[in-house]
């Protein structure tokens, strides 16, 4: 190790890298050994992984390379990263132990899944540029649709898959938006110089940063896919609302938080839609009667407490409840797959006394729904109260809208624990609606449970005021002896209202048939909102394509028939020049041809006969020259020479009459 180079920044880059590297060889090695030790492998990467990010979280690290346009691609422990970071690593190790419990979530191209989302959740929060941030997302987004689809042959999961895809991808552009103003604005893209961008652009920024991180913390009105997301295996869906994801669109809110109040609007938007959010998705949650769907609700409602505490400043009670929410929420969704798997469904209905039934996991969820609900001393207690006490420096009615957030939290953590520990009926319903249930519970899963059941009892320490001080953030304000008071009475008072609802036996009469059986209804589907979208934004999408397909056919693919149907005429008109007039002057040059040549033939034949037999005089001539020449006769030979010199003077007239062109 060079000097200067801490191992800090030396372990910050490794614990990104070496899941992702891992995760990409169990997805794309396919062997035996792979297939057989896969789970296991996952579930020690991210753990030694966990260990390591220690180094950093607590002596702080920082390292970066240049990218682009004087940005940099870094990552940080610095700010509330130092906190998050151990226990986004720490709680996905934990649910990759529960998953080797069971065959399908102990395959490789699961666990490869896993650590690739893992991976990406890590480099999202220690991202301290835009263009990081940026990677992170988008790598994390594209890893949850292929975990929620997991099961690509079932279509219905599949279409989940796409519509939590699609509708974060939608709210997503708002963070290209955000690096667009952020290059307009002449920053280096890092999120620390957002605050300071002048002008418009620092309003374009927080507007766009706002509706990606609302988008991917499924807050109103994007909140409709979470209900989709739990089509997942539960790992997936513990692991995604718990400390990945859905938790980071709060935890971008709080890293930007400067830049929210710089702008004077983006802050009190931000704190109003999670408020309205806690209670909204709150009274949802209570309406549900599946499990999963209940637990889903309640992930966008307490998040909601997270984005309230990023919209008043109050950065240290949020990070301290975002901790406190992963540990309670991934307990509460591990145990209702390990629930899902030993009965076959997840409907309240037929877990009716499950926690009586395995009293180890159903004392861990009592546990974690009691944390859930509020009730003291417990985790989210702690954290929630010290949300509060920020919004109500900030504002009182924002304050009695989260109480009334906190009175729902109550209310849905409260039903779900009520029926869960009531005696078992005498005839379950409703068993292996889902999947053939096995009737036992792994024991490996109920062990790797223990660790965040410890969570949602001792992480509430993190809101008392020495060790909340000491968090990354703002100067926190401590809660009010009172406003302790208060909060604990809305918990008590409504617990004990929802549970003596939840006993008494449900009536079948006329009663149910009016406006509050509608009310419960459209909470029950999640306020419509998928119908909503589809109504205000698929089907016109669907028709505009339509349009543009008939537009096609009427214009477009009509002018190509009429543009081939010309150039076929041309082709045909061509064809018969071609065979009228051409064809025939080919043929004519070539018997004109033909016959030059034969009538070349002839003459050549003539013109040899005539040479030869030229040549045959000569000879003769010759030899009379000889003669001549030999017996003295000078007047014969000359005589014979003119002759020859004369017959020689007609051959070479002939040859060039004959050769010359006429």
């Amino acid at each position: 190790m060079s000097a200067g180079v801490s191992l800090g920044t030396v372990l910050l880059p490794a614990i990104v890298i070496g899941p992702a590297l891992v995760g990409a060889l169990l997805i794309l090695v396919r062997t035996r050994l792979v297939a057989a030790t896969a789970g296991w492998v996952g579930a020690v990467t991210v753990g030694l992984a966990a260990v390591a990010s220690v180094v950093p979280a607590v002596g702080g690290a920082t390292a970066s390379t240049d990218f682009m346009l004087g940005a940099e691609l870094g990552v940080t422990t610095s700010g509330p990263a130092a906190v998050i970071l151990p226990v986004i690593l720490a709680v996905a190790a934990l649910v990759l132990l529960a998953a080797t419990a069971t065959t399908e979530t102990r395959e490789a191209r699961f666990t490869g899944l896993m650590l690739l989302f893992t991976a990406a959740a890590a480099l999202t929060v220690l991202a301290t540029s835009l263009p990081t941030l940026l990677l992170g997302w988008e790598v994390m987004g594209a890893a949850s649709y292929a975990l929620i689809g997991y099961r690509y042959p079932d279509r219905r999961r599949v279409g989940s898959g796409a519509t939590a895809f699609l509708t974060t991808r939608a709210a997503d552009l708002g963070l290209y938006l955000a690096t667009a103003a952020a290059l307009a604005g002449g920053t280096d893209l890092s999120l620390s110089s957002l605050a300071s961008i002048e002008g418009g652009w620092r309003d374009v920024a927080a507007a766009g940063i706002l509706v990606a991180a609302l988008g991917k913390a499924a807050q109103l009105p994007f909140s409709f896919w979470l209900a989709r997301a739990m089509d997942g295996p539960s790992p997936v869906s513990s692991l995604l609302h718990s400390a990945a994801m859905v938790a980071l669109g709060g935890y971008l809110l709080l890293q930007v938080s400067p830049l929210l109040a710089a702008t004077g609007w983006a802050d009190d938007a931000a704190a109003w839609t999670g408020a309205a959010t806690a209670v909204v998705l709150g009274a949802v949650a209570l309406a549900q009667t599946d499990l999963k769907q209940l637990l889903a609700a309640s992930t966008a409602a307490q998040l909601g407490f997270v984005v309230l505490a990023a919209g008043v400043g109050a950065t240290s009670a949020g990070t301290a409840h975002l901790v406190a929410h992963a540990a309670v929420k991934a307990l509460l969704f591990l145990a209702a797959g390990a629930w899902l798997e030993a009965l076959g469904s997840k409907r309240l209905s037929t877990l009716t006394g499950a926690a009586r039934r395995w009293p180890a996991l159903g004392l861990l969820a009592a546990v974690a729904l009691l944390s859930l609900a509020g009730m003291p001393p417990l985790a989210l207690w702690a954290t929630k109260d010290a949300v509060l006490a920020g919004s109500l420096e900030h504002s009182l009615a924002l304050y009695v809208v989260g109480l009334l957030g906190s009175a729902m939290a109550a209310g849905y953590a409260v039903k779900a624990l009520v029926i869960l520990v009531s005696h078992q009926p005498d005839v379950a319903p409703h068993l292996d609606e889902e999947e053939p249930g096995t009737r036992t519970v792994s024991p490996r899963a109920t062990f790797a449970l223990v660790p965040l059941g410890l969570g949602a009892v001792a992480l509430g320490l993190l809101a008392w005021p020495p060790v909340l001080e000491s968090l990354p953030g703002d100067a926190p304000l401590a809660p009010a002896a009172w406003e302790l008071a208060a909060s604990t009475a809305v918990v008590v008072v409504v617990g004990a209202l929802v549970a003596s609802l939840v006993r008494r036996p449900s009536r079948a009469d006329g009663r149910q048939r009016g406006v509050g059986a509608r009310l419960v209804s459209w909470l029950h589907s999640w306020l419509g909102l998928e119908a909503l979208v589809a109504a205000m934004v698929v089907r016109p999408v669907l028709r505009a394509a339509d349009a543009a397909a008939r537009l096609d056919d009427r214009v477009l693919a009509r002018g190509v028939d009429l543009a081939a149907a010309v150039a076929l005429r041309l082709a045909a008109a061509t064809a018969r020049l071609d065979d009228g007039f051409l064809a025939r002057g080919v043929d004519r040059f070539s018997t004109g041809t033909l016959q030059a040549a034969h009538t070349t033939a002839r003459g050549d034949a003539g013109l040899s006969a005539t040479v030869s037999g030229v040549a045959l005089g000569a000879r003769r001539a010759g030899r009379l020259v000889r003669r001549s020449s030999a017996s003295g006769q000078l007047h014969v030979y000359y005589l014979q020479l003119v002759a020859g010199v004369l017959l020689t003077a007609v051959v070479l007239t002939v040859i060039l009459l004959v050769g010359s062109p006429r």
